[in-house]
């Protein structure tokens, strides 16, 4: 009712000016023109008042609605009042700042591509356009060997040996999957990228591939180094990745058990977004194996273990206890080597062992040239390959692809 009474009297009053102008004008063109002007207009009021007296009646009767609506407005909703006199809404509003400081200006695929989100994890090397699922536009860099900060590699068209797998894709309004192309040698890359605690590297990035990919990059780059978030130099528990739930988990067990020697085993996949994830967790406490069913729920200050009422720790200065293994087993344990599960990996050795390939990194090639790649989730009922895939802010998501699409699948780590 406020908001009506309001509109009602300033249009009242729009009402009343374009009346007085057009009086003014029937006085005469000097008049009409001059009455656009606030001072002159005061003028033509006083020197033709008759003319002008009905046109200044319908202003001022603007008034008695504005200021009721008004007076109404500052009983119920006082700040409201004051935000709109204060003028705030005509400003723009203000954007919150970028996560990342990328500028980087260049070209995918013959296509302006500007990055909005960067990591290096794993040692894969991600640049992507788009907050969706599949990116518009994506570049991703396998590094043939794990490296820390800081990093510096130069590699020029002529090189041979072992070079980084550069991998450029696009998605297409009217394609399902992107399409993507890899290459491992004739290119140009420039990489300098020092350590930006806690969790970021930063520096000079510089790509240039063949003329026929109509690809290059050039500028400053900053990046995260894995998916937690820092917020005043502490963790945000509210940014939805299984680093956090597994930071989330450790912090819990270790308050739980009153130790700080606990080891986590990797925790199940988890689709965001969520409000609530009930969680199997395996973990070793002081070299004694747990096993606890968790519920994970997020709330106003992120996630947490849901009845979670365990203080801080009581060890803020002892030394953590390494659990004791005894020389015997020591010695009679012989050192073991995980087989590498990449040597005379198949379709059809996954469709035939799917276990042994639970939440392990692959890429998968359908006929018609698309690619996908992620961590595998399990088989459908029907045979369908389930892949599990994290994007930063846009969080994770599954998708199904039926083994009749697919050319071939390649796993990307032992």
């Amino acid at each position: 009712m406020d908001a009506l009474l309001i509109l009602g009297g300033l249009l009242l009053m729009l009402s009343g000016l374009v009346w007085l102008v057009m009086r003014a004008f029937a006085t005469s063109l000097l008049w009409g023109w001059g009455s656009l002007l606030p001072p002159l207009t005061l003028i033509y009021v006083l020197r033709h008042w008759r003319r002008a007296r009905s046109a200044v009646g319908l202003l001022a009767l603007g008034f008695i609605p504005l200021i009721v609506g008004l007076v109404l407005m500052a009983n119920k909703d006082a700040e409201r009042l004051q935000a709109i006199l204060s003028l705030d809404w005509l400003k723009p509003a203000a954007q919150a700042p970028a996560e990342l400081d990328i500028q980087l200006r260049g070209e995918l695929n013959n296509q302006p591509f500007m990055p909005q989100h960067a990591e290096l994890i794993d040692g894969v090397l991600s640049l992507r356009e788009g907050q969706d699922f599949f990116a518009r536009r994506e570049v991703k860099i396998r590094l043939p060997r794990a490296t820390t900060a800081p990093i510096r590699l130069d590699v020029l068209p002529e090189d041979q040996g072992e070079l980084p797998e550069v991998e450029v894709s696009w998605l297409l309004p009217e394609q399902d999957l992107p399409e993507a192309r890899r290459l491992s040698k004739g290119y140009t890359l420039h990489l300098d990228l020092q350590a930006l605690p806690p969790n970021k590297l930063n520096g000079d990035f510089h790509l240039v591939l063949p003329p026929q990919y109509g690809t290059t990059l050039s500028g400053r780059l900053e990046l995260f180094t894995d998916r937690l978030r820092y917020r005043d130099g502490h963790l945000d528990t509210a940014f939805d990745s299984q680093e956090t739930l597994a930071h989330v988990v450790e912090d819990y067990l270790q308050r739980r058990f009153n130790s700080r020697v606990v080891q986590l085993q990797e925790l199940p996949a988890v689709s965001f977004p969520a409000s609530s994830v009930p969680l199997a967790v395996v973990a070793k406490v002081n070299g004694q194996e747990q096993r606890l069913d968790l519920v994970l729920e997020k709330g106003a200050r992120g996630w947490q273990v849901k009845d979670d009422r365990y203080p801080a720790l009581s060890l803020p200065n002892a030394v953590a206890a390494k659990p004791v293994v005894s020389e015997d087993v020591a010695v009679n344990e012989p050192a073991q080597t995980k087989p590498d599960r990449r040597q005379r990996f198949s379709l059809l050795r996954l469709l035939s062992s799917p276990q042994q390939y639970q939440n392990l990194s692959m890429r998968v090639v359908k006929l018609n040239g698309g690619t996908a790649e992620g961590r595998f989730a399990g088989l459908d009922t029907d045979g369908s390959i389930r892949l599990s895939q994290q994007h930063g802010g846009a969080g994770q998501a599954t998708f199904t692809l039926h083994p009749d699409e697919i050319s071939r699948v390649e796993l990307l780590e032992p």
